[in-house]
């Protein structure tokens, strides 16, 4: 019996190469709980993936709603702005951009702050508000102060 256990075992010595072997096949419930952890593991992998694109997703809608808020503030601002202030002090009317850029920064030096480019509807005409103010007896005054001492070309500019 002794010889017939011996000679079982070397001949299963080339069947069975190596532990790993066994293990892959699952025999004698070798392998079968580390295969279910394993897939475990790649379950919770894929689930950890998952809820951190969506997580990324989340920010980057947050931070796009947040700039559509802080556009749409701005021209609710910028409207609010030109309905209140509808005299303008005008200091120059061009048809190129440029131009109109480099004389509203030229004045924006000059210190006056409320410096703005208006563009003028149904026209090509951007115009270079130095001054606005929202009541026409003082937009008057100012406009005739202005012509006497900064330039004398200015002229007042009434928005609809």
């Amino acid at each position: 019996m002794r010889r017939l256990s011996i000679l079982i075992l070397i001949s299963l010595l080339p069947v069975l190469p190596s532990c790993k072997f066994i293990k892959e096949k699952g025999w004698f419930g070798i392998g079968k709980k580390e295969r279910t952890l394993e897939q475990l593991k790649a379950e919770q992998d894929s689930i950890r993936v998952a809820d951190s694109l969506k997580i990324v997703e989340n920010r980057l809608r947050a931070i796009e709603e947040a700039r559509l808020d802080s556009i749409r503030m701005a021209g609710e601002a910028k409207q609010t702005m030109e309905s209140r202030y509808k005299y303008n002090i005008i200091v120059g009317s061009f048809i190129t951009p440029e131009y109109a850029r480099n004389w509203a920064e030229e004045y924006l030096m000059m210190g006056y702050g409320n410096t703005r480019i208006i563009e003028k509807q149904g026209s090509n005409f951007e115009l270079v508000s130095a001054e606005a103010y929202d009541h026409f007896g003082t937009a008057f005054s100012r406009l005739q102060q202005f012509q006497d001492t900064v330039n004398i070309d200015t002229w007042l500019y009434i928005l609809k």
